[in-house]
């Protein structure tokens, strides 16, 4: 087998490795975007520890069909294509792309993969609207929070105007 061959199936396992890891992996079309740019794009992605790679289309579907993805194919997978790998969080790399699209109109979503199932560009719109784990653990720390501030404050009210009456 030559030496070639041996790379790609060593990418292909690589490729594949990842698809089955990741909860979510976006792809997304990166032509128009100046290297200044992608560098910025992935330093984000770097920061929310999400994984961003180019590997070639042909390797992507061979991997993909490995991984049991049928929807990545030759229809969809087209020109140049980058894929953002979030480990942690599933919803990461669909807000970021969409936060780094508002001022970089370039940069074109295509679809994703996440925890399994194949989400086109705007189911990842959507999903990129969710807030993150943090953001929600303190929304819902706020709402418990709430009618117990209110309480405390109703019997320091209640105690000052005792006070005052007495």
């Amino acid at each position: 087998m030559s030496k070639a061959i041996q790379l790609k199936e060593q990418v292909v396992a690589e490729i594949t490795e990842k698809l089955q890891k990741a909860a979510s992996a976006i792809v997304v079309d990166y032509r128009g975007l100046k290297v200044e740019e992608v560098t910025e794009l992935r330093k984000k992605f770097r920061e929310a520890g999400v994984e961003y790679k180019v590997y070639k289309n042909t390797l992507v579907r061979r991997a993909a069909k490995q991984a049991g993805i049928n929807e990545l194919n030759d229809e969809l997978l087209v020109g140049p294509n980058a894929i953002a790998f979030g480990y942690d969080d599933p919803v990461a790399p669909a807000r970021i792309i969409s936060e780094f699209m508002k001022s970089h109109p370039k940069l074109e979503l295509k679809m994703g993969i996440v925890e399994g199932e194949f989400y086109d560009k705007t189911k990842v719109e959507e999903l990129s609207k969710i807030p993150s784990r943090e953001e929600l653990i303190a929304k819902l720390l706020g709402s418990l929070k709430a009618p117990m501030s209110n309480f405390v404050y109703l019997l320091d009210a209640l105690i000052k105007k005792q006070e005052e009456q007495a």
